[in-house]
């Protein structure tokens, strides 16, 4: 053999020695491409997933905060009922007091004796200054003679029979009703018309 074949052949066999190497090389890159591929693709559907949970934490975090607003609300609305109609009670057990003083004030006679006036201007300003006090705390008197009857104000106890008046027209208070600020506290009794 010639020199020249020789290093052809030296040529040949370090081509089939690298390419040989070269195989399971490429085959191992190939590999480990396929590996992170696989990984990558793994961790991309755990970053897809952890949105997803982030996503719905925020929500009930968000619920969480408008559950607890709207909770808030409802105690400082509460909160401003009870104060608002916190003297409901003592004032209920008031006006049976205003009520023995209107019949008091009716029974007054006009030939009283001059002790008697003065016992009866004295009954005149606990009445006026009790009645000033219940104003002054939010209290009105429900009266509608003469309108039509309302069963959210008054209860009907008796009734008449006036032909010049309307049907259903309150004619006459029996026992004044109260409100205290928006809210009926005691329902007015009347009698009402009815034809």
């Amino acid at each position: 053999m010639s020199k020249k074949a020789k290093e052809e052949k030296t040529k040949e066999t370090l081509t089939e020695n690298t390419t040989k190497e070269r195989q399971p090389e490429e085959a191992v890159k190939d590999d480990t491409k396929l590996q992170l591929n696989i990984k990558i693709d793994e961790l991309n559907a755990k970053i897809i997933n952890m949105n997803k949970e982030k996503d719905e934490l925020i929500n009930k975090i968000k619920l969480a905060q408008a559950d607890l607003v709207n909770y808030r609300v409802r105690k400082d609305e509460e909160t401003a009922n009870q104060l608002k109609y916190a003297n409901k009670d003592l004032i209920l057990e008031i006006l049976p007091i205003v009520d023995n003083f209107e019949r008091a004030i009716g029974s007054e006679k006009e030939e009283a004796t001059e002790e008697m006036k003065k016992y009866y201007d004295g009954i005149h300003m606990i009445y006026n200054g009790l009645k000033d006090t219940l104003k002054k705390y939010g209290v009105e008197e429900i009266n509608r003679v003469g309108e039509i009857f309302d069963p959210n104000l008054e209860q009907a106890i008796l009734t008449g029979n006036e032909e010049d008046k309307e049907d259903e027209v309150v004619l006459e208070v029996l026992l004044k009703g109260y409100k205290l600020k928006d809210r009926v506290i005691r329902p007015a009794s009347v009698k009402i018309n009815q034809k």
